[in-house]
């Protein structure tokens, strides 16, 4: 589990389509599931573009760990934020991540704890 966050999210950082299509191939199930306040979808396709409708969203915005990861089993939760590099994030959430059989990301329950006012 020491690198799973870094794996996590190398996905949602990388903004080449093409490498971060590989990144998900490479460290997401087959079929695996994404549900937080705003997106729950199944399939690395649909990761794929969540992932790249943030992107959109939040242009040059950087996912970075907070505190440590606590973990057991094949799950794992952990604090992040998102925010333009070196100043205040504009988003603090917690993902629990849930790895299958091969160590690869599973199942995400995403929550948020900071949100900008609308």
């Amino acid at each position: 589990m020491s690198n799973l966050v870094d794996r996590y999210l190398a996905c949602w950082n990388e903004t080449d389509p093409e490498a971060r299509r590989a990144l998900i191939a490479q460290h997401w199930s087959p079929r695996p599931s994404y549900t937080d306040p705003v997106a729950a979808v199944t399939g690395r396709e649909a990761i794929y573009e969540t992932i790249g409708a943030v992107q959109e969203q939040f242009p040059g915005f950087t996912f970075s760990p907070v505190g440590p990861v606590d973990a057991h089993h094949r799950q794992a939760r952990f604090t992040w934020s998102l925010g333009p590099a070196d100043a205040e994030p504009l988003i603090v959430g917690f993902d629990v991540v849930v790895l299958d059989d091969d160590g690869r990301i599973d199942t995400v329950f995403g929550f948020l704890d900071k949100v900008p006012a609308a």
